[in-house]
């Protein structure tokens, strides 16, 4: 049986995620929370600290707490995977490959991927849920020494990231992020079911091993009224960068 402290931590966890407690609103003070839950101060100190370590709430001490973030966005302060960012909300991740295919790697697949051009490179695509509705599509090039191992995979596969591991040792252990919005085409919007040339957020991704072997490269279109994206950085630590659109 889960600690009080554990109990009210998730209670205010689900309140943060349903945005009873909206990011950059202050929590209720230790001693109205104490008496909402009907415990001492120290059991409301130990769930808050357990909030603040997870980052979704501010660590001023003596002062209330702002709240800094909601599971329902994908902090890239991280590398996680959709399935970790699914279980990380208590939602259940869910996948299905619409095709796959290899075709020979293009210039723009050599570049990104470190091959030879033409050398025979994996395409798929993958229609990505949270328990059961679809949220993401993902276009994943995959490299060609890694390709037969994902072509292996069943179409289901919750987790790519994790059964790559388990089968292979493979660590995806950088991942960088290129953020902007497209319009909806007709695949997208039959695979999402959104509106035609609706808002779609999209992530173009290259992610590489601890050696920096590139892995994968991706474009990823998430439906914007499901997933957003949220970055954490400090005067002293700005993990985001800016740049014109290309």
């Amino acid at each position: 049986m889960a600690a009080r402290h554990e109990e009210i931590a998730d209670e205010l966890r689900r309140a943060i995620d349903r945005e009873e407690y909206t990011v950059g609103s202050l929590l209720p003070t230790e001693s109205d929370l104490a008496a909402h839950y009907g415990v001492s101060r120290g059991t409301v100190r130990q769930a808050v600290a357990a909030l603040t370590a997870e980052g979704l709430i501010g660590s001023r001490q003596g002062a209330r707490r702002v709240v800094l973030a909601s599971r329902r966005s994908q902090s890239f302060a991280e590398l996680r995977s959709f399935a970790q960012w699914a279980r990380a909300m208590g939602r259940e991740a869910t996948g299905h490959v619409v095709s796959q295919e290899y075709r020979p790697a293009t210039k723009e697949d050599a570049v990104r991927l470190h091959l030879p051009e033409r050398a025979p490179v994996l395409h798929v695509l993958r229609v990505r849920g949270l328990d059961g509705e679809p949220v993401l599509l993902e276009r994943t090039v995959y490299a060609d020494w890694i390709s037969p191992a994902v072509q292996s995979l069943e179409p289901d596969c919750p987790s790519v990231t994790q059964r790559l591991y388990e089968e292979t040792g493979l660590v995806f252990a950088y991942g960088e992020h290129t953020i902007d919005a497209v319009a909806a085409g007709a695949q997208d919007a039959e695979l999402l079911g959104v509106r035609r040339a609706g808002p779609l957020l999209r992530v173009r991704r290259v992610t590489t091993t601890r050696e920096g072997r590139p892995v994968e490269w991706s474009d990823d279109r998430y439906r914007s009224d499901a997933v957003s994206f949220s970055v954490h950085n400090s005067i002293g630590n700005n993990a985001l960068a800016r740049k014109t659109a290309e």
